[in-house]
């Protein structure tokens, strides 16, 4: 195995270092007696799509797993044409129950099932099984089509008695989330109407359904209500391979919920990132309060090149996640637990870049490195004018990429960057000037990441809602790993994963810089790099 990837594997302290394997969707996260859990689809067969079942690993911190032994596997008829994705609930008194989909035919009809641990004093609940009595407890009936009908949520329990989960779902290009009750958790029932619907946006995959405190960055359990808190619907798009959610109000006597109108409610939509970034699922952490989404992180290698290294696919850093004092979106950052792996420290403060100035970061290892900057300017009156028809931050991204001059940048990072700039993945914001406001984009363009073709190497890219004139200030945070470039831009308002395979940025060959290509001076005011230490697997 090359040992680029299994570096890489290592940092982000997930299971891509599985030879021979491909594994995408996390499935069932959760915090058990002391002990984090993450399942995963899994293929032990070969590095391409196909033959799913649940991987499983545990961890203490989030960041050092344990890989065990399969948790779910095809071994009945409603689950013969695999396991797929679910979610995990922790009953009181009872323990966790899982909910997957299965698939009964070769016409991808679905069904929800349930599995419990095969015994509940095993700290690591290796063993599962699958109750032959009510499973499947769930299945597509009232006109429901079966082929869309999958990937349940955690459930939450409300106090009329009833746990309630969502299934997703779609007819006719609307996409939606069915609700489901029941007071036993094995006797469910359809609620009338969908929890929420929207039209044109395709079949709804994974969805996830949680509140989100107005107040500070604490998470919250399922079951918490009131006036104190807004609710978050987050949806996995099956047609775009993009997610998108809304932040609304959840009605729970009418089983309905209403997006606030603060962003678009479809594929414009607000994003938790805007890279390759898919099927996430979150979870409540109760030893921090805190709610932690989980993604895959889908590839851009090609197929063939998959089987060539032996894997493919995947999972992100985990996230801390809460909502913004501003009450429009969310915000997200890595995990605490990963600064664990800080090792050596460079800084650089007040050094001024100008016009075409490209610094090199050195005394780190720049392949795998965890990088916190902060700049800032002076002026917003070179700002160029933005074009109302810009509506994809993507296309504008690139239209005018990191090469082309600006006005207020672009600036940022090169990362993954050949001695001579032949590859390089730049990390970077513009600032424009609209009619009444300045709109700030951030980008992570894979254009020149990699002088392999054949590779999947988009523009991608986010506008960040962010007020700067009183605070001419943007801060980035990138975690750089091998073919990894996870971006957290000002504080994780907008965020971006980029998958990227250098052929000459490798190893010890790969370098960073810090770049200014914008006619107004841009100010380094504090930037801390670390090499970063590889995470203990198994």
């Amino acid at each position: 195995m090359d040992t680029k990837i299994t570096m890489l594997t290592c940092r982000c302290s997930v299971l891509s270092y599985l030879s021979g394997k491909h594994i995408s969707y996390p499935n069932g996260p959760m915090y058990y007696n002391g002990v984090y859990h993450i399942f995963y689809q899994y293929n032990p067969k070969g590095a391409v799509w196909g033959n799913i079942i649940w991987g499983h690993a545990v961890s203490k911190d989030l960041i050092n797993w344990k890989e065990l032994e399969p948790a779910l596997y095809p071994s009945n008829p409603y689950d013969k044409y695999g396991c797929w994705s679910g979610s995990a609930t922790i009953l009181p008194g009872k323990g966790p129950v899982m909910l997957y989909t299965g698939v009964i035919d070769k016409h991808s009809s679905e069904v929800q099932l349930y599995a419990v641990p095969e015994n509940k004093s095993d700290p690591f609940l290796r063993k599962w099984v699958k109750p032959k009595t009510f499973n499947p407890i769930i299945k597509a009936e009232g006109g429901i089509n079966a082929s869309v009908f999958r990937d349940p949520t955690t459930a939450w329990w409300s106090r009329d008695g009833h746990w309630r989960i969502l299934i997703g779902g779609g007819r006719k290009n609307r996409g939606m989330a069915y609700t489901y009750r029941s007071k036993d958790f094995l006797r469910w029932v359809r609620v009338k109407h969908p929890i929420h619907s929207a039209a044109s946006t395709g079949t709804w995959e994974c969805p996830d359904f949680y509140p989100v405190s107005l107040k500070g960055k604490n998470g919250l359990d399922l079951s918490t209500v009131g006036n104190s808190v807004k609710h978050v619907l987050k949806n996995s798009l099956d047609r775009t391979r993009y997610e998108y959610y809304t932040v609304g109000t959840y009605l729970r006597k009418r089983d309905k919920y209403i997006p606030d109108n603060t962003s678009e409610d479809g594929w414009g939509g607000l994003r938790y990132d805007y890279g390759n970034f898919y099927a996430s699922k979150s979870f409540f952490d109760p030893s921090k309060n805190r709610r932690v989404v989980w993604a895959w992180a889908n590839e851009s290698d090609s197929k063939e090149d998959d089987v060539k290294k032996g894997w493919a696919g995947i999972q992100a850093i985990p996230r801390t996640i809460w909502l913004d004092s501003g009450g429009r979106q969310l915000v997200q950052w890595p995990v605490e637990e990963l600064n664990s792996l800080r090792g050596k420290e460079v800084k650089l403060s007040n050094h001024k870049l100008k016009k075409g100035e490209y610094l090199k970061v050195s005394g780190i290892t720049a392949a795998q490195a965890d990088v916190e900057i902060t700049f800032s300017f002076s002026s917003l009156n070179k700002a160029e004018a933005f074009d109302s028809r810009w509506v994809k931050p993507e296309s504008v991204c690139e239209e005018k990429g990191s090469r082309d001059e600006g006005g207020v940048g672009p600036f940022g990072l090169l990362t993954l960057a050949s001695e001579k700039l032949e590859e390089f993945t730049p990390v970077f914001f513009r600032v424009f000037k609209a009619s009444n406001k300045h709109v700030i984009l951030m980008c992570s363009d894979a254009r020149s990441s990699s002088l392999k073709r054949e590779l999947y190497k988009p523009s991608f890219a986010g506008f960040v809602d962010v007020d700067l004139s009183h605070n001419k200030k943007l801060s980035l945070r990138s975690l750089i790993d091998h073919s990894v470039v996870e971006s957290f831009g000002v504080g994780g308002k907008t965020n971006i994963l980029s998958r990227v395979y250098p052929t000459l940025a490798v190893n010890k060959k790969a370098h960073l810089f810090v770049f200014n290509n914008g006619t107004e001076h841009i100010t380094v005011e504090n930037m801390r790099a670390w090499s970063m230490k590889s995470a203990r697997r198994n």
